[in-house]
């Protein structure tokens, strides 16, 4: 693999993908993202995901919440609804709604978090993969791999990626490591980082520069996985979804430096949209 076949990633890259709506646009037009949450003492995660989600553009995003973090999660939320399921049957019928659906924020490593996951990568229209519902599969990687039909976003720290993919760091670079992983199991992966890296089953690689220091806090990837999330429930494909989240994130992390906690994140959207909008024209 050479340096000419690695982009930097840059707005030339996807921004013509950008899913602006149009003047008779209604909020159903603008897709859904569905977030399922954790027990009800780690629902934060999710929360962090769907409000992301919510605000690059998405127009519903819901929590899929166990019957126990209902109330928690309501508690919370106001523009993010809320909707219990109580078994993979009653997860599936949500999924079946969404254009996009978001699991493993908070999740928990459990059987019951395998088998939701399994259960959104059959049912919803595309889905995002981050955290716990990556490690689960650390000793079952094909099974998981094997579910992986329709446009599907990894979003693993090194750590988690080395449960999918063991050793596949310690013996090749970051870019190589992420390409074969994409390859191996079908998904787009973004492999985070200082300097994360975004490949495609294709062989596509961008590395993301456009980041701070500032991002290496709690939640932040909660808010990256989320930002993708609500771009591919408005129908931005998942590897160009997959690299404007990485530079949007960066961006956010820019914009508001030191100090900055994850719920900062989503609430930041706005105006680098606003500055998105105005180039647009």
């Amino acid at each position: 693999m050479s340096a000419q076949d690695i982009e930097t990633n840059s707005p030339d890259l996807w921004f013509k993908h950008w899913p602006w709506p149009e003047g008779d646009t209604h909020k159903h037009a603008r897709g859904a993202l569905g977030c399922v949450t954790g027990p009800a003492a780690s629902t934060g995660a999710a929360r962090l995901s769907a409000r992301a989600g919510l605000r690059v553009g998405a127009g519903l995003a819901t929590l899929f919440s166990p019957p126990g973090a209902v109330l928690v999660n309501a508690s919370h939320e106001t523009a993010v609804m809320v909707k219990p399921f109580r078994d993979t049957e009653e997860l599936a019928a949500l999924a079946e709604t969404c254009q996009c659906a978001l699991i493993g924020p908070g999740a928990g490593v459990s059987d019951a978090t395998r088998n939701n996951t399994l259960t959104i990568l059959e049912k919803a229209g595309s889905a995002v993969l981050d955290a716990d519902a990556l490690t689960v599969f650390k000793d079952e990687p094909e099974t998981l791999f094997q579910k992986v039909n329709r446009p599907t976003l990894f979003t693993p720290h090194p750590g988690e990626f080395g449960r999918l993919f063991p050793k596949l760091l310690d013996t090749e670079t970051r870019e190589a490591a992420a390409s074969m992983a994409a390859v191996r199991s079908g998904a787009v992966v973004i492999l985070k980082g200082a300097e994360s890296v975004i490949a495609s089953p294709d062989g596509s690689i961008v590395r993301n520069t456009h980041a701070s220091p500032f991002l290496a806090t709690a939640g932040s990837g909660d808010v990256l996985a989320g930002i993708a999330g609500g771009l591919m429930a408005q129908g931005m494909p998942v590897f160009e979804a997959a690299c404007a989240a990485c530079w949007v994130h960066g961006d956010l992390g820019r914009r508001l430096g030191p100090g900055l906690i994850a719920e900062d994140l989503p609430d930041a959207l706005p105006a680098l949209l606003a500055d998105f909008y105005d180039s647009k024209a």
